[in-house]
């Protein structure tokens, strides 16, 4: 057998007729591309579905990010701090703004440790960028008693958790703001790059939509300031749209592919898994599934001759690429977790089979 750590032909599949019909429509129909109907829609549905009164379709999620540092006004002289575990679009974002990234290690659920975020902060520290990695929210109850404590502003990289639930609060609710990518391997993606940004500030919503427009407020006719053009296609936001009414479904077989490894992976030597489904507090989407060995590359090869399919995310932490002059952090938790980590097959496609297959090739493995 044969299984892919991703399937996108087979996922989209399943949603073949309607994409076809809202794609048409875009098209053929109306040829409506830019700033329409369809990203309104779009827009108005993500921020119901997360909780908040606003969202912001952008061109990407590393847009997102850009723009969220900028509306706050973060800059030189400024300190975000973030995690070194994630990918390099977070830091680079903080970059970008001026502002120099303080970055604090990871606990052992792969989310920023709050503990090392409290001793980070200082009086430059103006932000803290949260990052909910493989579809797990951080321990948001510290940080926003933390940011409340020092007056920081929270901004929520939510590009992997979609849809995941802290004490009952979605993902993208909890901070100043929120980023979203829908790059195409996420829990929901559109047929390219696109990204959202989502607050409950309405100035904030007003800036970034006109930020996200080269600065403009087109209704007064007025540039207000120095913007980007980045705005969501409309065939994007049409997708989405679909991708959304789906969306409890994807969770759902998301939720229960992990069950299924939890359950035939747990009593297997030397082997360490994720936060199992069923947890107080978090509801977990599962944008991957993260196990940890240390004979992880000697796993990569012997799955590798069995036809299934892996993901090492970041081998080399972020501070340790000597061009990015980040080399003086030292982060033991993220320099373990980057030796030992593998993402396994995760896509709400997978068969019970495939699942199987998986589960016996480890069982092997380890026995």
């Amino acid at each position: 057998m044969k299984v892919p750590f991703v399937d996108l032909p087979r996922q989209i599949s399943g949603y073949e007729q309607e994409i076809r019909g809202v794609l048409e429509g875009v098209i053929f129909q109306r040829a409506d591309f830019i700033m329409r109907q369809d990203l309104i829609d779009f827009e108005n549905a993500f921020a119901e579905f997360t909780g908040v009164p606003h969202a912001i379709g952008v061109a990407n999620g590393s847009d997102a990010l850009n723009m969220a540092l900028k509306v706050l006004g973060i800059g030189p002289g400024d300190e975000v701090i973030t995690v070194s575990h994630t990918f390099v679009a977070t830091v680079a974002s903080i970059v970008h703004a001026g502002a120099t990234p303080v970055l604090v290690d990871v606990a052992d659920d792969y989310n920023m440790d709050v503990d090392c975020l409290e001793r980070a902060i200082s009086r430059k520290t103006k932000a803290i960028i949260v990052v909910h990695l493989n579809g797990r929210v951080c321990r948001m109850d510290r940080v926003q008693e933390l940011a409340a404590k020092h007056r920081l502003f929270i901004i929520e990289d939510s590009a992997q958790a979609i849809g995941a639930m802290f004490n009952g609060k979605k993902s993208g609710s909890m901070g100043a703001l929120s980023t979203n990518s829908f790059y195409p391997f996420k829990v929901i993606g559109c047929f390219g790059d696109g990204g959202a940004i989502t607050t409950s500030d309405p100035e904030l919503n007003y800036r970034l939509k006109c930020m996200r427009d080269n600065g403009q407020d087109r209704a007064k006719g007025e540039i207000l300031f120095w913007g980007w053009n980045s705005r969501l296609d409309n065939l994007q936001a049409a997708v989405l749209t679909v991708m959304m009414k789906h969306l409890p479904e994807i969770v759902a077989n998301r939720r229960k592919i992990a069950a299924t490894y939890h359950h035939g992976l747990s009593s297997l030597p030397g082997l360490v898994l994720p936060p199992p489904p069923v947890e107080e507090g978090h509801y977990d989407v599962y944008q991957n599934y993260v196990i940890r060995t240390q004979r992880r590359d000697e796993l990569v090869k012997y799955l590798n001759d069995k036809q299934i399919g892996t993901l090492i995310s970041w081998p080399k932490p972020t501070h340790h690429h000597r061009a990015l002059g980040l080399t003086h952090f030292s982060l033991p938790n993220t320099e373990a977790i980057s030796r030992e980590v593998l993402s396994l097959p995760m896509h709400p496609a997978l068969s019970e089979d495939e699942v199987g297959y998986v589960i016996d090739a480890l069982t092997k493995f380890f026995h």
